[in-house]
């Protein structure tokens, strides 16, 4: 089986409060999406909620969400469908005081001829308050690939100043071997090509 690695796409790190968080033109050269997040809330709790489109964001009602969630002795299911936007997260977290931890699959987010699938999983952990995990999946009912992302809070609360948001592709080894054959210098390509060229050789065989 062909190795995969994460390839970063790009990164924010917010400088001020702000309550929407995007990632446009996100190339089609990957076969998944992945988007790390380390989010804190100012001036109180509220949740994470995700669209994404083609072009541009999609707002009509052609998401749903089952998730599971655990807070300490408190569990449960939840599921919304044909809503406007995907929920992700069960509650987060007061400012610095508070933090979650989320991590956000998309799967074969470039094809053109089905449904595309998104995972999600997420921790809270704070000092003064109940820890708890989600995990959840999504469903935006589009064949259009996905090229941009966007994540926002639903109410007047905002992601606070230091808040950390990386959105990388997973590529497959013969994929990054290309990608670093186009950076590197001609002095070295005599080099590198041929483990391309045995990579690629590798994969066809299996």
């Amino acid at each position: 089986m062909a190795t995969t690695t994460y390839v970063p796409i790009e990164a924010k790190t917010l400088a001020s409060a702000t309550s929407t968080v995007t990632f446009s033109s996100i190339p089609q050269t990957y076969t998944d999406l992945v988007l790390v997040a380390n989010l804190f809330y100012t001036p109180s709790y509220s949740r994470i909620d995700l669209q994404v489109g083609n072009g541009s964001v999609d707002t009509g009602s052609n998401y749903s969400v089952t998730e599971v969630y655990g807070q300490l002795s408190t569990y449960g299911t939840q599921r919304n469908s044909n809503q406007t936007m995907m929920r992700i997260g069960y509650a987060i977290g007061d400012n610095t005081a508070w933090g979650l931890q989320v991590q956000i699959y998309f799967q074969n987010y470039s094809n053109t001829t089905t449904y595309k699938t998104v995972l999600n999983r997420c921790g809270l952990a704070g000092s003064n308050g109940t820890p708890g995990v989600t995990a959840g999946v999504g469903l935006w009912r589009s064949t259009n690939a996905i090229d941009i992302i966007k994540i926002f809070s639903p109410n007047s609360n905002n992601y606070a100043a230091g808040s950390t948001f990386t959105l990388y592709g997973i590529a497959t080894l013969i994929l990054v071997l290309m990608l670093l054959v186009e950076l590197l210098p001609t002095t070295v390509l005599t080099t590198i090509t041929p483990l391309v060229h045995q990579e690629h050789l590798h994969q066809v065989k299996i």
